[in-house]
């Protein structure tokens, strides 16, 4: 039998004319029996209110002082909004709590007084928790706390913020033991490993999973173009007019774009076709503060009838009475899809409406993966990894700055945390002992020598200086700059995102700015070029995109492959697949299939892999190291999220050795060593761990000193500590970061056994949305787009033609 509610709350619900939902009865439940909970449930079911009842009724059954629920969120901006939506309940409620946020927003009076008299509730993001644990009072601040509440905790468990959260988590535990821990969600497709994440035991069984009441099935639609669906692109905005039309029809429709530039180009492509010149705003990250609460204030008070957003809003509470949902491109994932779809109606008994607009045919396919997914009730899965070095010197800083610790006592507590409890002794040695005094080639420099061990044995901080001055650079994301594009004479071209430029070593060629450009050297912040009449081998300097999931690859795999499900699709997309069957072959689930074709003086070879752009970029890098080392002279690549086209002066006849395992092992470690991505990665670790300091008082290093800084300490140890902690850390974190590299793994491992490869006389149909980007990626500012078009209907005229003899 449930646990009844008290009175006053029971009483709010009725004069609301709402009831209890079922999984919000079952967290207060879980609460009466001590119990750490999971609640998975869909987005406008109440979670966030199901994670704060059982701190309500247990405030009004025992009224304290001193901090009760911490709760914990992934934005700033979020837990300012849930301050909002709750502080209305408990003023209707008539109820003496305190409800604060602290995040870095917060003035340092503010934060000062929350140590000092901590109010019931307090709102917080992973790092500030971090920060509040460094001070020496954090024990008696927290002695009372009853439960820690993470919300959208899939946005990040599995990366370092969550790693950082897991060992802030395991510290709380040791200061009271009987805290509860509860993570909320609503699109977790692997529920066992967030159990698993959350317990401080890392058992899933001493975990509830407490699922949330079904709702109103989403009506979604995929958006049939106004003719023809197109051969190419990625973002949806021939529709431009057809989305105006169903903003028309709508009170609020939010617009999603999976990148901000897109949301940029999608928001003036809205204007442009704004006759009625309805109030249409944009949201995305790169805009102030202040612009993104302006816009938040006009959704809220109704006097928006659009917006563009990107990942922006995907989490958050209901701003305003949305009644659609817009998806331009493909959504990438069935769980992010979920995610945006739920910002529709924000209700559990009423349906989301939502329109997915596929950019070409191989996103139509992709969306209508992402509905049958849904339909399945299929979400997707986040990849796990082992926790990070970095996050763990910050966090044994973070514990020294609270007070001496004993390293066996601490080893047992991290070990605790999920991420971590296969840390060996060694590693663990390995970090304190950098944190203590940088390591061996470092060692003989007194501002690496941040710990001191007293004659107890224990560890405490060197100085209080080093308290202030850790407090001061603590977190977790580190703003990568960007980079100026020049000439040796000081001319500038423009900038590229750091990642991209991070990929290049000397001698390699991009397309920037209509030009055909030669890597000479990057100089701190500066990409050195020349220009060269080479061909550019590398076509794309646009940002990183979101991976395709491979649920959804796997789905559009069995597409291909079973002609039964192309009655679905529109008939120029099913046309498509059947002449391609005539022409060449479709793959089957398992298989890489690999064409080789002329075309226009050069040989080319596509694959169809599916394993998104990230790892086909990678790949594509990888496959013309080989390619040049084995004499076949390759001129270029280009990538999506569905294939990977290499092209050059010679034909591939037996592409097997090209994508044999061992790629990963000799070109991909020969890659990451000569190129800037390795600096990068290191930059991060070390701004992290708290080797480079951004900030001192009264100024903050620009991203220019602590590149400079971090690469003078890269050399150094490179030349006399190669396998420095932060070197490891650095190692890691540029495999994972770009190259998808178990993405990677898995295909060339399949391929050893499963390439099909079809020598064809010319392009295949399957090829046309790959080609016809080939010198067009550059175009960032999507001004090809007409051009594009044009060409990808005259290589499509060339791939669809059948050769009727051959029938």
């Amino acid at each position: 039998m449930l646990p009844a509610l008290p009175d006053v709350i029971t009483h709010w619900f009725d004069a609301r004319g709402w009831r209890v939902r079922r999984h919000q009865a079952e967290m207060v439940a879980a609460a009466s029996a001590g119990q750490h909970a999971l609640l998975v449930a869909a987005t406008g079911a109440g979670k966030t209110l199901a994670g704060f009842l059982p701190t309500l009724a247990d405030l009004v059954q025992n009224p304290s002082e001193g901090l009760h629920t911490l709760y914990v969120s992934p934005l700033k901006a979020l837990a300012a909004d849930v301050e909002r939506n709750l502080l209305t309940p408990i003023a209707e409620m008539g109820l003496p709590i305190r409800v604060e946020t602290r995040t870095g927003d917060t003035s340092s009076d503010k934060k000062a007084r929350q140590r000092a008299a901590p109010p019931h509730i307090l709102l917080t993001t992973p790092e500030s928790l971090s920060l509040l644990l460094s001070y020496p009072d954090n024990a008696r601040m927290f002695a009372g706390l009853k439960t820690i509440v993470i919300d959208e905790v899939h946005a990040f468990a599995s990366g370092k913020r969550g790693d950082l959260l897991a060992l802030a988590m395991s510290r709380l535990q040791a200061i009271v033991p009987d805290m509860r821990r509860v993570a909320l969600s609503a699109t977790i497709g692997d529920p066992e490993d967030y159990r698993r994440w959350l317990a401080p035991d890392h058992k899933p069984a001493s975990v509830a999973l407490v699922a949330g009441e079904p709702g109103a099935k989403a009506h979604i639609e995929i958006l049939t173009p106004e003719g023809r669906v197109p051969w190419s692109g990625h973002s949806g905005r021939y529709a431009a007019e057809q989305v105006y039309r169903e903003i028309e029809r709508h009170k609020l429709t939010l617009v999603f774009c999976n990148t901000r530039s897109l949301a940029e180009l999608v928001f003036n492509d809205l204007w442009a076709v704004n006759e009625a010149t309805l109030p249409i705003g944009l949201h995305h990250g790169s805009l102030s503060k202040e612009a993104r609460q302006k816009v938040e204030g006009a959704m809220a008070d109704g006097r928006l009838r659009a917006l563009v957003c990107t990942a922006s809003l995907d989490l958050g509470v209901d701003w305003g009475d949305v009644d659609l949902v817009i998806q331009m491109g493909a959504p990438k994932g069935s769980s992010r899809l979920i995610q945006r779809i739920g910002r529709a109606n924000h209700r559990l008994d009423e349906a989301s409406e939502a329109i997915v607009v596929p950019g070409n045919r191989f996103e139509y396919l992709e969306a209508r993966a992402a509905l049958d997914a849904i339909d399945a009730g299929e979400l997707d899965t986040e990849p796990w990894r082992p926790g990070a070095l970095d996050v763990l010197a910050q966090h044994l800083m973070a514990c020294a700055c609270a007070e001496p610790f004993d390293a066996d006592a601490m080893f047992g507590e991290i070990r605790r945390a999920a991420p971590y409890a296969a840390l060996t002794r060694e590693a663990f040695d390995r970090v304190l002992n950098f944190v203590a005094d940088g390591g061996y080639a470092l060692r003989a420099y007194d501002r690496y020598k941040r710990l001191t061990q007293n004659p107890d044995g224990r560890w405490r901080v060197s100085h209080p200086s080093l308290a202030k001055q850790h407090r001061l650079n603590a977190g977790i994301i580190v703003e990568a700059p960007m980079l100026d594009v020049r000439f040796g004479n000081g001319r500038t071209l423009g900038r590229v995102e750091e990642y991209f430029a991070s990929t290049l070593s000397p001698g390699d060629t991009f397309r920037f700015a209509g030009l055909a450009l030669e890597v000479e050297r990057i100089i701190d912040t500066d990409l050195i070029v020349s220009a060269t009449r080479r061909a550019a081998m590398i076509p794309s300097y646009m940002g990183a995109r979101l991976p395709l999931s491979t649920h959804l690859a796997d789905r559009v795999r069995g597409f291909l492959a079973d002609p039964a499900e192309w009655r679905r699709f529109p008939a120029d997309v099913a046309e498509w697949l059947e002449v391609q069957q005539i022409r060449s072959v479709l793959p089957k689930p398992g298989e890489l299939l690999i064409e080789t074709f002329p075309h226009e003086g050069l040989h080319h070879m596509i694959a169809y892999s599916f394993e998104g752009w990230n790892a086909h970029q990678s790949l594509g890098m990888l496959l013309t190291r080989r390619m040049e080392t084995l004499g076949l002279q390759p001129t270029g690549f280009v990538a999506n999220d569905y294939a990977l086209g290499v092209y050059g002066l010679k034909e591939v006849r037996d592409p097997a050795p090209l994508f044999s395992p061992d790629i990963l092992e000799d070109e991909l470690a020969e890659w990451v060593q000569t190129s800037h991505l390795l600096k990068r990665a290191f930059r991060e670790v070390a701004v992290i761990g708290g080797l480079i300091e951004r900030q001192h008082p009264g100024k903050r290093k620009s991203g220019r000193q602590v590149t400079f800084s971090t690469d003078l300490i890269y050399d150094v140890l490179r030349k006399y500590e190669p396998d420095h902690m932060l070197l490891r850390a650095a190692w890691e974190d540029a495999r994972l970061r770009l190259t998808d590299v178990a993405r990677l793994a898995n295909l060339l491992d399949r391929a050893a056994s499963s390439i099909v490869h079809k020598r064809l006389d010319r392009v295949s149909p399957l090829a046309v949305p790959v080609l016809v980007m080939i010198g067009r990626e550059s175009v960032a500012q999507g001004l090809a787009d007409e051009a594009l078009l044009i060409e990808a209907e005259a290589l499509a005229q060339e791939a669809m033609h059948v050769d009727e003899r051959r029938c």
